[in-house]
């Protein structure tokens, strides 16, 4: 009996242990099962991409709670609805589940499709994908995780160009407020007169001009080294145009050498005029404008030269300049001339600002032209642009500040601001 009794405990914990097996072989896969399952992405669109030239559609689907580590996005493309279903459909894009969110996108608040939080992907033409402007296109949105994933309904969307880029709306309102501001000052300027700020780099052109006259020597004005593209260039030759007028009314000599031969043509049409409006055309010669070369130092060689034979009471340098410059002031200086200098090449600024009299610095050099003529429209448009800076100089402070209290205090309020005042290009 006792070697039963034996037989069957030992039976029974064999059994119970059977029984315990297949329970933990059963539970442990639908555990595992359980963890893999996830939701497929809700309220998935399609839509053609607003604001741009056509060939981009936006998808946009809601965030997820299982938003993040181990959860991946993949999107799909097809020709058809049974294509983007199918295993036959384009994978186009694949990413983690805690990225691609509105707020990361480049759209305005006025232009925004969707809430800050929830997904958002443009899908455009490139890398082997070729989007055309009205032909539609078929998409599914699936959540992975694992070896599980769940997909959206099928989308569909027709990409399209649109006529208005609304999200610049607000760099329109930026042109048409600095527009008004000018029209504005201008109209100031004819109707009182405007203070401007004493330049005494400009005080001293008629000085300098003056002192050649009664010395009976010529006056030297150069243009830079540039050419008509640089603003620069364009200054130096407007400025002529205001020293050519004063020098003809005096009737003293202007040398004017050149190393662009278009700079040179322009810039002999506008000693001509200036002459003109003097009343002196008689007296205007048309070789005060000459071309030299178009090399760098042969032209500053054939430059001082002509310093030290011709003994000019006056050298203007106008314009960009590079190394020539101080070999050019160093040479004027040694022959007791006035020199006045003007340029925006912050380079060279030392060496003018060393060897020169007077420096115009910068944005005074683009000032010169209303500060000699003092002509309404010139002085206005001036005045005009000091308030536009004003302006943006305002503009960067509160952005800056704005942008501060949202990181510093976790809302988003302030994006509300940071959008009228994003791409200010």
């Amino acid at each position: 009996m006792k070697f039963l009794d034996r037989m069957f405990s030992h039976a029974r914990r064999l059994v119970t242990h059977l029984v315990l097996v297949t329970i933990a072989l059963g539970i442990f896969p639908a555990i595992a099962f359980a963890q893999e399952t996830i939701s497929p992405p809700q309220q998935v669109r399609a839509f053609d991409a607003p604001s741009d030239a056509g060939g981009v559609i936006a998808l946009v689907w809601s965030a997820s709670p299982y938003d993040g580590p181990g959860v991946h996005y993949s999107i799909r493309m097809g020709e058809s609805e049974e294509a983007a279903r199918g295993p036959e459909a384009k994978v186009i894009a694949e990413f983690p589940s805690d990225t691609r969110y509105v707020r990361d996108a480049k759209l305005s608040g006025w232009t925004r499709p969707a809430d800050r939080g929830d997904h958002y992907f443009p899908v455009k033409s490139g890398k082997g994908l070729e989007l055309k402007n009205g032909t539609t296109y078929f998409f599914t949105v699936s959540a992975v995780k694992g070896q599980a994933h769940a997909d959206s309904p099928v989308v569909q969307a027709i990409p399209e160009p649109n006529w208005v880029n609304w999200n610049a709306v607000n760099n329109l309102l930026v042109v048409l407020l600095f527009g008004a501001v000018l029209a504005g000052s201008i109209y100031a300027a004819k109707r009182r007169e405007i203070f401007l700020r004493r330049i005494p780099g400009l005080d001293a052109v008629d000085e300098a001009i003056g002192r050649a006259t009664e010395l009976g020597k010529p006056i030297l004005f150069l243009t830079g080294a540039g050419d008509l593209n640089e603003p620069s260039t364009l200054a130096a030759a407007v400025i002529l145009g205001r020293v050519a007028k004063r020098v003809a009314s005096f009737e003293t000599d202007l040398l004017v050498p050149h190393r662009d031969p278009i700079v040179m043509a322009v810039c002999q049409e506008i000693t001509k005029q200036a002459y003109l409006e003097a009343g002196k055309p008689d007296i205007f010669k048309e070789d005060s404008n000459f071309f030299i070369t178009t090399d760098q130092f042969s032209y500053t060689a054939s430059v001082d030269g002509l310093m030290l034979r011709k003994q000019p009471a006056a050298n203007f340098f106008m314009g960009s300049y590079f190394a020539e410059a101080l070999l050019l002031t160093e040479t004027g200086a040694s022959t007791g001339a006035i020199q006045i200098a003007g340029t925006d090449s912050d380079h060279q600024l030392p060496f003018f600002v060393t060897t020169c009299d007077y420096t115009l610095i910068g944005e005074e050099l683009y000032a010169a032209s209303a500060y000699l003529s003092r002509e309404p429209i010139q002085v206005g448009t001036l005045r005009g642009q000091d308030i536009g800076k004003g302006i943006v100089m305002g503009l960067l402070v509160i952005g800056t500040v704005f942008a501060t209290a949202g990181v510093m205090l976790g809302a988003e309020w302030p994006s509300i601001v940071l959008d009228l005042l994003k791409d200010l290009k």
